[in-house]
């Protein structure tokens, strides 16, 4: 059942967005109204101040249509409110990552070096009992 409910959700959806489109066309219609009228030699003002609230009006509704669409949308693509970029977040992510590289990369070179001296004493050591023992 819920896949039929998902289904009639999206079918009520597209048939808010052909309304919002045929609105659309409504202003336009109506802002081309206005400008022929405005065009005219002597132009009714009546008729263009009533041709250009309709636009406004239209245009209003329009918006807030869309408004709620994109917000729905918003919505259901991340299954909560939509709360801003994820930019700043993911940025510093990256910066984290890169000084977790760069402790690594420093706790590597203070390894070896640390390594070097130990290796160095070992193979003198060693070369001392060498010499030690053709001395004997």
């Amino acid at each position: 059942m819920a896949g039929s409910s998902a289904a009639s959700s999206t079918v009520d959806r597209l048939k808010q967005l052909e309304t919002v489109e045929s609105d659309v066309i409504s202003a336009i219609q109506s802002a081309g109204s206005a400008l022929q009228e405005l065009s005219k030699d002597k132009p009714v003002m009546k008729n263009v101040e009533s041709h250009t609230t309709t636009f406004i009006k239209t245009l209003v509704e329009v918006e807030k249509k869309l408004t709620g669409h994109i917000n729905y949308l918003t919505q259901v693509s991340t299954g909560q409110p939509h709360e801003g970029s994820s930019y700043a977040p993911q940025k510093d992510l990256l910066l984290a990552y890169h000084r977790v590289d760069h402790i690594r990369s420093r706790l590597s070179d203070l390894e070896r070096l640390t390594a070097e001296p130990v290796a160095h004493r070992q193979q003198l050591t060693q070369s001392d009992l060498l010499q030690m023992s053709e001395q004997h």
